[in-house]
Parts: structure tokens; sequence; C-alpha cells
């Protein structure tokens, strides 16, 4: 949702910017080629301005949004911490070579994992996938059923995300 005053604002700094940017070119056409560069330097840069302020209107209002967005966009990113410390528990657990991680190391990547996915802020969905996917991993015997429990979790992050 876009505030009134947001959009205002974004208005008012658009039109300072375009008529700026086209005094600025009709000085620089008039300096170096007369009135018709003039004309042209000053359609062409108010334009560009223009152009440039339109399509970097989303970030601006978004720069405006309540602080509920941003905490929606923080537990998306808590969400996505989730996923890939959970990812690399599972890697810990399944490696590619038979040595390929020590035990201090699996143990420290399982401690991550846990407070990660016990953060209070998670979703209650997120939650649920992520607990489900450590108690996959955990067993560490079936990394079919690990796989599936993984890619659920991160089906479940993507749903989370907001308008993406």
């Amino acid at each position: 949702m876009t505030s009134p005053l947001a959009a205002r604002i974004h208005l008012l700094v658009t039109f300072v910017l375009v008529t700026c940017a086209a005094v600025g070119g009709a000085c620089i056409g008039l300096l170096f080629g007369g009135r018709a560069a003039a004309l042209v330097t000053a359609g062409a840069a108010g334009l560009g301005a223009g152009i440039g302020s339109f399509l970097a209107r989303r970030q601006v209002l978004g720069f405006f949004r309540p602080e509920t967005a941003q905490a929606d966009r923080y537990a998306e990113g808590i969400a996505d911490a989730v996923l890939m410390s959970i990812a690399t528990y599972q890697a810990a657990v399944f490696p590619l070579t038979h040595d390929g991680v020590s035990e201090e190391e699996r143990d420290a990547r399982r401690t991550v994992a846990y407070r990660a996915a016990a953060y209070d802020g998670l979703p209650l969905a997120v939650r649920v996938s992520a607990a489900e996917a450590l108690e996959a991993v955990d067993q560490g015997r079936d990394a079919d059923r690990a796989h599936a429990a993984m890619k659920a979790l991160s089906l479940t992050v993507y749903e989370h995300r907001g308008g993406h």
C-alpha cells in the first residue's frame, strides 16, 4: 500500500529532476550548438530524467512502506537463512565423500540449523516445514526422504515470499 504522501513526494522530486535536467540540457545545447541544439538537448535530458524517475518509482515508493512490510521482508530473509542452514546440515549428514565432513563440523551445522529454525519471527508454515526437514535429516538413513523434505521446505519458503 502506497501512502499519498510518498506518491506526492516522488512526484515533486520527479518534477524538480526533469526541470533541472531540461534546463541543464538547454544550457549545454545553447553553449555548443545554438538554439536548435538547445531545444533538442533540453528535450532529451528532460525525457531521460523522466524515464529514469518512472523506472525508479517502485523502489522510491517501497522506501516509504510501513514497518509491517519491512518486517515481512525480514521474515523472508530469516526463512531463506533457515533454508540455507538446513541445507548445509543436510550436506554434512550426506557428504559426497565418505570422510568429507568431521563429526564436529556436522554437530556445528546441526546446532546452527536448529537455532535458525527456532527463531520466533518465522512464519508457522516455514517453522513446521523446517522441523520436518530437520527430522528427516537427523535420522540420516534415507537421503531421498531428506531430499523430499528439503524440497518441501524450499517450496514453503518460496510460497511465503510476498508478491514474488
